[in-house]
């Protein structure tokens, strides 16, 4: 299986598993910027050279040599399920991506037909995400009608891949704390060019491509809906410190136990 979505810088100081709709775009970007002095020039996904990314052939025994002597700061982020799950609504389901087109072509038309989700023109947003939730359950829980998109797949299976292997973290860090957490990671690691956090700019690449949302996160979920987002995010909720009971607060109840995530996480733990 080896360490997919991990992504590290070539000088070797920072290894980074990638957890989509938390910041990976900017914290791309900074590692980026770390190594080569400038930031990459278009969506840090795109970029082939410069940054080792486990999705190039040739970069995958480097990432691997890496996490085994883990010399570099190995970290990842992550985001309230509640707000994660609606900014991937927004940006892939109702959203046009950057090549013009709706997210994985027949997807949104599927959406339409067998969960009634409508996203064209002045469409009920709470009506349509609430039947998208409902989609979405079924790709996580049942397989189906597809697997789950890494877009609202799990957290905590994102996070996993790189312990069950053998990697182990040194951080995880809050979206919603980001310069804090992103400050730490970076505290006391002597990189090819210096980075000022706080001069750094957010790069949201998924921002505008789709409608703005109109309400409150709370206003989003209901009993039925929040019994969605237990069966599909227990473990993201427990284990990252989020308020379950409360969707209007986005904010981390606790600090994340480390310990707790690698035993939970791990090979040897019990599903």
């Amino acid at each position: 299986m080896g360490f997919p979505g991990t992504w590290m810088t070539e000088s070797g100081t920072l290894i980074y598993r990638v957890v989509p709709k938390c910041a990976c775009s900017t914290i791309g970007q900074i590692m980026y910027y770390s190594d080569n002095g400038a930031f990459f020039d278009g969506d840090i996904h795109d970029s082939k050279d410069k940054l080792h990314k486990w999705g190039q052939e040739d970069s995958r025994p480097v990432i691997e040599a890496g996490i085994r002597a883990h010399e570099a700061r190995i970290f990842t982020c992550v985001r309230n399920p509640y707000t994660r799950i609606l900014s991937a609504f927004f940006d892939k389901i109702a959203g046009i991506q950057r090549n013009g087109n709706r997210y994985r072509g027949k997807l949104v038309p599927m959406l339409t037909q067998k969960y009634g989700v409508q996203v064209e023109g002045d469409f009920d947003q709470i009506a349509s995400f609430r039947r998208f939730l409902l989609f979405a359950r079924d790709t996580i829980q049942y397989r189906r009608p597809m697997d789950p998109d890494i877009h609202w797949s799990a957290m905590s299976g994102h996070v996993s891949t790189l312990v069950t292997n053998g990697g182990r973290y040194d951080q995880i860090f809050f979206t919603e704390r980001f310069q804090d957490g992103m400050g730490r990671v970076l505290e006391g690691i002597e990189t090819p060019h210096p980075v000022d956090l706080p001069r750094i700019p957010r790069f949201n690449e998924s921002e505008g491509h789709g409608p703005k949302r109109l309400h409150p996160v709370e206003d989003y979920f209901d009993d039925l809906s929040m019994h969605l987002m237990l069966e599909m995010y227990k473990q993201d909720f427990e284990l990252f410190r989020y308020d379950f009971d409360t969707p209007a607060n986005k904010m981390p109840t606790g600090e994340i136990d480390l310990d707790e995530v690698h035993a939970k996480l791990g090979p040897r733990a019990v599903a």
